[in-house]
């Protein structure tokens, strides 16, 4: 994975989201500790999942696939930054996979157009700075390779596939006789 430290084409590319990205660039000259609210559907699209779920997308991403954009943490949720319209097209694909419907992909919630986002500081988190938002992967370039809708659903599915695989019971064994082991002389 790239580096959790905003680079100044990175910043830019950020704050293009917004109506008055100078203003955003100054802000963030003044104060690189502090997170900021951008809006969603011109420069990006945000696919918020439960934290655990996202790391495993991010990894499925990263060992199996194409790589992410940049990738977040904020208040427990992963925000996988994706291109705009993903937003609008997920929901309709994750409908149409078979395991949104048995629970496998929790759900996932898309910002795009008319939504908005906290992003995390520009600066590496400190733990006296980072509250409950970081960059796990920042945004270093102008242009930002960003996933599209068909790709997020890729990595959601093998990550609820990789889920599934390490579940230890299942509704055959029920009357399996489980012992602890664990305390073996």
């Amino acid at each position: 994975m790239t580096s959790d430290l905003t680079t100044p084409d990175g910043a830019a590319w950020l704050a293009s989201a917004g109506t008055y990205p100078r203003s955003t660039l100054a802000l963030w000259r003044e104060r690189p500790e502090a997170p900021v609210v951008l809006p969603c559907g011109s420069a990006f699209d945000v696919v918020s999942s439960p934290a655990v779920f996202g790391r495993r997308m991010v990894d499925r991403l990263w060992d199996e696939g194409p790589g992410s954009g940049p990738v977040a943490t904020f208040r427990g949720r992963m925000l996988l930054f994706a291109a705009p319209g993903t937003a609008q097209r997920l929901p309709s694909l994750l409908q149409w996979e078979e395991y949104s419907r048995t629970g496998a992909i929790p759900p996932l919630l898309c910002h795009g157009n008319g939504d908005a986002v906290t992003v995390p500081a520009l600066l590496a988190a400190t733990p006296a700075t980072s509250g409950d938002s970081r960059w796990l992967v920042a945004p270093d370039t102008r242009r930002p390779w960003l996933p599209g809708p068909e790709i997020v659903l890729w990595a959601a599915v093998r990550a609820a596939r990789a889920a599934v695989r390490i579940s230890i019971s299942s509704s055959a064994d029920q009357d399996a006789k489980v012992y602890d082991v664990s305390r073996r002389r």
